[in-house]
């Protein structure tokens, strides 16, 4: 029935481009969210945009204020009276060039809860509002950053049993680095992987001495972002487009969704626990 989609960055020769103007034309409802302020990409943007549009594809350029930055695509489904939904959400840009070049996470679900807080993004993009609340995805500028504090939160609750695992870009919030500092002086074991900046300074005794930051530098550009708290069977793994700046997390539209699949969650595990193990 429709397609939607938000795009952030994507390549010169795009066949993505060529799908979504294929699919308008075939009749289905295609919304593509374009963000013309994407660094060093602007140009071709709207290029892509004026494509998009003389194929019949509804184009929408975002908020005022704030850049989007999600990667998000929900296409709807219709079998008799049953409407379905495919989510998929990313940490990486469609784009088949920097595919090749960065690692990346995604989840693809028939999982109708997130269809539905996509729907509820898109609907809410549409008209030019931020998102409220949602059931499973977590959304910038009001539902991530508050919940990654309770996050924390709770595993300060834990003192020396809690746990805390980050990858990212950069780390850079005042408020997220003074939460784990107050982790590290509660106990809480904390490693992060940061490819780029790290404004938190770890090893400092009694502040920060439970925590410990490494940067994996390889031959292709890390680039996904992983949240884990907690241990064994009950932590919580979130997989996430934005790093934690405070620019991504209040002046953004970023999203994070959760991991719930076991398999799939030891998978996560097993990537970030290899990172890790890195000795070069």
């Amino acid at each position: 029935v429709s397609i939607k989609i938000t795009i952030y960055r994507v390549a010169s020769k795009a066949k993505l481009i060529e799908y979504l103007a294929a699919a308008a034309e075939n009749g289905k409802d295609v919304l593509a969210l374009v963000e013309l302020r994407a660094r060093f990409d602007e140009e071709n943007n709207i290029g892509w945009s004026k494509c998009l549009e003389d194929a019949g594809v509804t184009v929408i350029y975002g908020l005022d204020e704030l850049k989007v930055h999600s990667k998000l695509l929900l296409i709807t489904l219709r079998d008799g009276n049953d409407v379905s939904y495919i989510t998929q959400v990313g940490t990486g840009n469609y784009n088949e060039r920097t595919s090749k070049l960065y690692t990346d996470l995604t989840l693809m679900t028939a999982d109708r809860d997130f269809g539905s807080d996509a729907s509820v993004v898109f609907n809410a993009l549409a008209v030019g509002n931020t998102v409220e609340s949602t059931n499973k995805l977590l959304v910038a500028p009001k539902g991530l950053k508050s919940r990654i504090v309770e996050l924390i939160d709770n595993e300060i609750t834990y003192k020396d049993k809690g746990y805390i695992g980050i990858k990212m870009n950069s780390l850079t919030d005042k408020d997220i680095i003074e939460k784990l500092a107050e982790a590290s002086r509660a106990g809480v074991k904390v490693t992060m992987l940061v490819r780029g900046i790290s404004c938190l300074v770890p090893g400092v005794e009694g502040e920060t001495e439970n925590i410990r930051v490494v940067s994996v530098v390889g031959r292709l550009l890390e680039h996904s972002r992983i949240y884990i708290f907690g241990a064994g069977e009950d932590r919580k793994i979130y997989l996430s487009s934005a790093d934690l700046m405070t620019r991504n997390l209040d002046k953004r539209v970023e999203i994070a969704w959760p991991v719930n699949d076991p398999h799939l969650r030891e998978k996560v595990q097993s990537y970030f626990n290899t990172m890790l193990s890195d000795t070069a």
